[in-house]
């Protein structure tokens, strides 16, 4: 019989967290495939709308907060940590929902099904952070 060693929470969280970050990147990664996606780039248009300085500093404040959430899952106390986890899992799941129901393009099917994995995940982190296990106090 195999072993089945129980994971950590905070390690699932990080995981997850990962597992995100992986999706994100490759869903920005394979946008730049998508014809004219470049060129709109270079005349300073995103996805979203047109790019300035600070849309750039929105975009790179809310990118930021997966790849510390890595970390933070596994130094946070749990109480912090769950609240943290549920908040940021609940926001990102919500910013994926809009952006898979803008995103309705046959070239952007890869983006609306890496979406729809980013959801799962982002959920799945609400879900374990909301099902934290409790402390057994002898």
């Amino acid at each position: 019989m195999l072993e089945n060693v129980r994971i950590d929470v905070k390690i699932k969280l990080s995981a997850l967290w990962i597992s995100l970050m992986f999706c994100y990147i490759y869903g920005d990664f394979f946008t730049l495939f998508v014809p004219g996606r470049i060129k709109g780039l270079m005349n300073g248009q995103s996805g979203a709308g047109p790019i300035t300085p600070w849309v750039l500093l929105a975009y790179a404040v809310l990118l930021s907060i997966p790849p510390l959430m890595i970390f933070l899952s596994l130094i946070l106390k749990p109480k912090v940590n769950r609240i943290i986890n549920i908040v940021a899992g609940i926001f990102f799941t919500v910013v994926m929902l809009l952006v898979v129901c803008t995103s309705i393009d046959k070239w952007m099917i890869f983006y609306i099904y890496l979406g729809v994995i980013e959801i799962i995940i982002t959920s799945l982190i609400v879900f374990h952070a909301w099902r934290w296990p409790k402390a057994i106090v002898t």
